[in-house]
């Protein structure tokens, strides 16, 4: 017998409105970074979809150069759309991105309108969709005009290409440009996918999340578990099929010992609240309502339902932050610190 969702998948998971949006996400959403490209086996990435879904996951986020190779992910997502997940698109909410490097010459990154438009149209002919339902900027161009960057985004809307749209790794003055200009142009922005953990905190030093309350924006923070360094895997050095093993994106030298210290301390506290250091991290993002959604990644099942579990628990007392705020300090891991201008 094929595959059938649970029944109950929405009774498991709490939905959030999005800034001042009608669109409610769920307080888990599975991004497609990593292990969904050519290097991992489609019926694991088959299974980690399924899994997301039984657990009330409704919001599947991609970009156009996730893989590898660079647009994989969309197209191993693609092919589940059109299997295991047919009839099910107004169920979903799927987001994809561009920014960064794509393909060769002057047209493939940063946020010209040339280079939007065309990424948008490739993202959705690798995934056979007639829409996405959030398309961002994925990261600040400098040297593009923000008016045309913000223009291009309105016109995908317009154009039917996407419901929504977003900002990726803005930092507060800009996030407050952008609205602004996508506000006039009567394409509200509708969330920010700011970088933020216990290791990786820029987002309070800039007041990010103020912002947003302000302007009326969502947020959905990607790496909440800092690549996997809030949890137990780097306790007792690199393991050999681990990410830092493969010392791309989660450099080698972030695993120090003054941090694996703090990562110690910080899963003791966990501990005694009856959870994984990974479900504490994820509860510690939505800590007080103010993130829309915790942006997951995984390399298999297993790791989707613990972290979905983090909701079970979601509360803090005053102690338990205070004892958290001596161990989660910066790490000097945040990749994405040139985009927001933050070095």
């Amino acid at each position: 017998m094929s595959w059938q969702p649970a029944e109950d998948r929405y009774s498991k998971m709490k939905y959030n409105r999005t800034g001042r949006s009608g669109l409610k996400l769920p307080a888990v959403s599975l991004g497609l970074w990593h292990n969904f490209g050519g290097d991992t086996p489609h019926d694991r990435k088959v299974d980690m979809c399924r899994t997301a879904f039984d657990l009330g996951i409704t919001h599947f986020d991609l970009a156009n150069n996730y893989g590898p190779p660079p647009g994989s992910a969309e197209t191993a997502f693609g092919e589940i759309l059109r299997t295991d997940f047919a009839g099910l698109r107004d169920e979903l909410i799927i987001s994809s991105k561009a920014g960064y490097d794509m393909w060769p010459g002057p047209y493939g990154e940063w946020g010209s309108r040339k280079y939007l438009v065309a990424s948008c149209d490739q993202s959705l002919q690798r995934m056979g969709l007639d829409y996405v339902d959030i398309f961002y900027s994925h990261r600040f161009d400098p040297e593009t005009p923000l008016e045309e960057t913000c223009g291009a985004l309105d016109y995908i809307v317009r154009s039917g290409r996407a419901l929504y749209v977003g900002i990726s790794s803005y930092n507060s003055q800009r996030t407050r440009e952008a609205a602004a200009i996508l506000r006039e142009l009567g394409t509200p922005c509708l969330i920010h996918q700011p970088s933020y953990s216990m290791l990786n905190r820029w987002v309070e030093d800039d007041k990010l999340l103020d912002t947003l309350d302000e302007v009326g924006m969502g947020s959905i923070v990607f790496s909440p578990l800092a690549q996997g360094m809030l949890t137990t895997k780097y306790l007792g050095g690199i393991p050999s099929d681990s990410r830092a093993a493969q010392n791309h994106f989660l450099k080698k030298d972030f695993i120090r010992p003054a941090i694996i210290d703090n990562i110690r301390k910080l899963n003791e506290i966990a501990e005694k609240r009856g959870q994984t250091l990974a479900q504490m991290a994820i509860a510690w993002v939505l800590r007080g309502g103010r993130v829309t959604s915790a942006l997951i990644g995984a390399s298999r099942s297993s790791q989707i339902v613990d972290c979905v579990a983090a909701l079970d628990n979601l509360e803090f007392s005053a102690e338990e932050l205070k004892q958290i705020d001596v161990y989660a300090k910066e790490a000097d891991i945040n990749l994405w610190a040139k985009s927001a201008e933050l070095e």
